[in-house]
């Protein structure tokens, strides 16, 4: 296989929930490998970063509101 055809049978290759999800976190922590963040830019669309982002963003805020909550619950006692 030339590189030509390489580009043609992964052009239409998109990323997993898993592979999408992974990224994201990734991301959120600051850590990704090049290969990944090359593949996310070619396979990935932008909108699903974007409403991973926002989801796994909105998650990790009430896991903090609710954490907080549990302390203050339990410290008031």
């Amino acid at each position: 296989m030339n590189h030509s055809e390489d580009s043609k049978t992964e052009k239409g290759v998109q990323l997993t929930f898993w592979q999408l999800l992974r990224s994201t976190l990734s991301a959120f922590i600051g850590v990704q490998s090049n290969a990944n963040r090359e593949r996310d830019f070619q396979h990935g669309k932008l909108s699903h970063f974007i409403w991973m982002g926002l989801l796994f963003g909105a998650v990790f805020v009430l896991t903090l509101v609710g954490v907080v909550q549990l302390v203050l619950y339990f410290t008031s006692a």
